[in-house]
């Protein structure tokens, strides 16, 4: 068993050194590599596998409220960026420039894109015409540059992979309908599928995308009291239209500008699984998401029958759930650590006193706990242990950030609530600059958003003094 320990111990504990720890899982459960160029990672076998399996279930959702893929350029002229002035001034410090084609300087330069509201506008111009022709719901799968000063895999790097959507409507009541559907469907895919609780919401005027009107987000807490926005949402009104000349032929013939959305979320979402479920032995991950949901170790491998019958198994699993035999020829105690740092949902456990009995050992990611199952019973065992694995993962989840969220009515109380251990505080606001500012300065928060579920902790503005508008939630964030 030192084996065993060893790898266990590679990992830095979470509670000693939290940035470590995270970043011991994302090199030593082989999910990234570092690349040559700095700020930009490579996502290994393991890491893609998880996100194709993000990937399949989001896309599913989004055919079926009536999305069709498109591929965008990765290129944006900068006389196009240009087009919209909040838009561009918002992501200019982020912006990755191509200046030559060849040995040729370009005249027009090339922005490599940061996100594709542009491109989307100038093609919508080209082949929107009439009312008839809206809806146009549009996303894609792409990655996308931002050069971040300081970088962590999956939470923030220079280059990300993402979805985003992009949709064009008649009325300004279907677009903002659109947006709130999308946030749902994110929040909805984060609980279920990624056993994540996540606070719905609307961001602040600061806070807000760069051009829209309207921003939306769903906040997640990781285990260590941040927060990490997940998903937003945005409703644009017409200005984009506006700005790049977008119009239809409405339904009483008159030339109007259609309203305009965009949502996007990212292989952040892997950063959030790692952040709320890993353990000190490393990754757990929610069965939907992960690339192996049961894995296979035989024991006492080399004896007769032991390898046959954990191929025999593995044939009958994989009709229902991912599944994987390690029969390489490490000790079953290095694999047990191997598959526990890489947070496989279930291990399966066969060997020769097992095969007598005609049955196997299962063990949670989440709790260890075994259960002796019969062969015949798998069918019904490994799923049910599965949905139980994930609800656990889900109640910790929502264990965790019911025990650091806090309710402040005073400046006082925010300050020292602040100084403590991180977590959401919720306070009401007046709604001015001014006061979020100030709870940036004094108590080092910022708004994370304000919750479409709304409670009237106080008629003042803990900031100002002045009758407070709408509950805020703050806290320290990635």
């Amino acid at each position: 068993m030192s084996e065993n320990k060893k790898l266990v111990e590679a990992i830095t504990p979470i509670n000693e050194d939290f940035t470590q720890w995270y970043t011991d899982i994302c090199l030593k459960a082989e999910l990234v590599d570092y690349s040559t160029v700095k700020g930009f990672v490579i996502l290994r076998p393991y890491g893609y596998a998880i996100w194709e399996n993000i990937m399949h279930l989001m896309d599913a959702r989004f055919k079926a409220t009536g999305h069709e893929n498109v591929s965008m350029p990765l290129l944006i002229p900068e006389s196009l960026l240009q087009k919209e002035k909040d838009h561009v001034e918002g992501f200019a410090p982020e912006v990755a420039w191509v200046t030559m084609g060849g040995s040729e300087q370009l005249e027009d330069r090339l922005c490599v894109r940061p996100t594709s509201e542009t491109l989307f506008c100038d093609h919508f111009a080209h082949v929107l015409h009439s009312y008839r022709d809206l809806p146009m719901k549009y996303n894609q799968w792409c990655s996308v540059v931002r050069w971040e000063k300081t970088t962590r895999p999956f939470l923030r790097s220079r280059e990300f992979l993402w979805q985003e959507g992009h949709t064009i409507h008649e009325t300004a009541e279907e677009a903002i309908a659109e947006t709130e559907r999308q946030l749902e469907e994110y929040a909805d895919f984060c609980e279920k599928d990624l056993c994540i609780p996540v606070l719905k919401g609307k961001k602040t005027e600061k806070e807000k995308f760069a051009g829209a009107e309207a921003t939306y987000s769903i906040e997640a807490m990781m285990h260590d009291g941040k927060a990490l926005q997940s998903g937003t949402s945005h409703y644009f009104g017409d200005g984009f239209s506006r700005a790049f000349g977008v119009q239809f032929a409405g339904r009483d013939n008159t030339l109007q500008y259609p309203f305009q959305t965009s949502w996007g979320a990212s292989t952040r979402l892997i950063g959030a699984i790692i952040m709320t479920h890993g353990d000190d032995e490393g990754l757990i991950l929610p069965p939907a998401v992960a690339p192996i949901q049961v894995v296979i170790v035989p024991v006492a491998a080399h004896k007769p029958g032991v390898l046959e019958k954990a191929e025999e198994l593995r044939e009958k699993l994989a009709k229902f759930v991912r599944v994987k035999v390690d029969g390489s020829d490490n000790s079953p105690g290095w694999k047990f650590a191997q598959w526990e740092m890489k947070g496989v949902p279930l291990r399966l456990e066969v060997g020769p006193k097992d095969i007598e009995k005609e049955q196997c050992v299962l063990v949670r990611r989440d709790t260890r706990e075994k259960s002796f199952v019969k062969w015949d019973e798998l069918e019904t065992a490994v799923p049910a242990l599965l949905d139980a694995l994930a609800k656990n993962l889900y109640g910790r989840a929502a264990e965790n950030r019911a025990k650091r969220t806090w309710t402040a009515t005073t400046m006082d109380e925010v300050q020292k609530l602040a100084a403590g251990e991180n977590g959401y505080i919720k306070t009401m606001w007046c709604g001015d600059l001014a006061c979020e500012e100030m709870m940036k300065e004094k108590a080092g928060l910022t708004s994370r958003n304000m919750p479409f579920e709304q409670e009237k902790l106080s008629d003042v503005c803990p900031c100002c003094g002045k009758p407070a508008r709408t509950m805020v939630v703050w806290g320290k964030a990635y």
